[in-house]
């Protein structure tokens, strides 16, 4: 019998597998199904068997898109939502995503909500000094010690900052695109459907039709492994006649690892593959090349316009088909840069990470124990002591 929906999960050396596959079962309320691929490597700590989990086993890896394509084969759903490995979910999130797109419409890529997921801290057991997640601290900043440090498990979708807009400028680099935020088109869609319209995407979660997903082959993979997914999908959406929609009714979180070391990315990181997926969506979306595509490029940046990185004399010549890259020195995995608050004038920055191991104040504490009492009993990575009382 088909089922709702298939949430599609490519993984490679991902450690919270499996704790995002049980925050994924705690929260659904649709005939949901899980299908997540092993790419290269068995998941530690082993995935619980589950009528709703699929697991396939690649022995060699294959890539995020082909990953991501091999599971959407063995879905039969109507809908299909690609995640990273690493992500938390509002309770009931599948019921508020399938309700939404009886609204709009099924020529629809829709994300929700995106919060930043708080997976974890360090501590030190032996003086009780914390810092934010992060890469393994060689010692504690406060007493020196070595021996003591543990991962203590958070797993909180931090209420600030949320986003919700995304763009990419004229390299093209993914951004986040506050500005389009305080538009008054912006907000008449927020206070009357709850909907809003997105050029770009961050990548790291997505929804659409089955079928759509297939038609518009999103994951295509002569893009590489990786690389300008959340450009592709919105691009190919917004090209083909479709619209690119954020949920502000439901929300998900994801974790942001930019930091290296043995907090980096789970693929490795060329920078070549990067430049082939970021040539071959200049060849195909700025050369107007998508056989699929009913619109110009130049259509989607004037439909939001102003664009961040975009100036007047870039669009001109996207129009006459004149464009030049200007070239960037730029590494840097964009979507992959963690968001933050922007304050309110005269106030300052709110608190994004533990500075020195530490929230502010009473809320600190109430969400803690929440938590704490949340995970008591989870079995999160093998090997590691998971001390989670004060």
């Amino acid at each position: 019998m088909a089922k709702d929906l298939s949430i599609l999960i490519p993984a490679r050396n991902e450690m919270f597998l499996y704790r995002t596959i049980e925050d994924i079962l705690a929260n659904i309320e649709a005939d949901t199904e899980i299908i997540a691929v092993l790419d290269g490597e068995w998941a530690k700590p082993e995935i619980p068997q589950h009528e709703r989990v699929n697991i396939i086993y690649v022995p060699e890896s294959v890539g995020q898109r082909a990953a991501t394509n091999m599971a959407a084969k063995l879905s039969r759903a109507k809908y299909v939502m690609k995640i990273d490995a690493h992500c938390s979910f509002d309770k009931g999130f599948d019921i508020k995503m399938i309700e939404a797109f009886k609204e709009t419409g099924e020529n629809t890529t829709m994300v929700p909500t995106m919060r930043n997921l708080w997976a974890f801290s360090w501590k030190c057991y032996k003086c009780g000094w914390k810092k934010y997640q992060g890469p393994t601290p060689q010692k504690c900043d406060n007493c020196g010690d070595t021996e003591h440090i543990k991962r203590k498990m958070m797993w909180v979708g931090k209420e600030e900052p949320q986003s919700n807009s995304y763009c990419f400028d004229a390299e093209p680099h993914f951004q986040y695109f506050n500005e389009y935020t305080k538009r008054p088109e912006y907000r008449k869609d927020l206070e009357e459907t709850g909907l809003t319209e997105t050029m770009s995407l961050q990548g790291s979660c997505w929804m659409l039709t089955r079928d759509k997903y297939w038609d518009l082959n999103i994951c295509d993979e002569k893009f590489g492994s990786w690389g300008s997914q959340g450009i592709e999908v919105s691009v190919k959406t917004w090209l083909s006649g479709g619209r690119v929609l954020v949920n502000h009714k439901t929300w998900y979180a994801h974790m942001f690892r930019t930091q290296g070391g043995d907090f980096g990315f789970p693929y490795p990181i060329s920078g070549s593959d990067q430049k082939k997926a970021k040539e071959f969506a200049k060849d195909l979306f700025f050369n107007n090349k998508w056989y699929k595509q009913i619109r110009p490029l130049s259509w989607l940046v004037e439909k939001f316009w102003p664009v961040k990185g975009w100036t007047n004399e870039d669009l001109q010549k996207l129009k006459e088909n004149k464009f030049v890259f200007k070239g960037s020195t730029a590494d840097t995995k964009t979507s992959e840069i963690e968001p933050r608050s922007e304050p309110v004038r005269g106030e300052p920055a709110p608190i994004q990470s533990e500075p020195s191991g530490t929230l502010n104040g009473s809320a600190r504490e109430n969400m803690q124990t929440q938590n704490e009492e949340a995970m008591s009993g989870y079995l999160l990575e093998k090997d590691v002591i998971y001390n989670i009382r004060n």
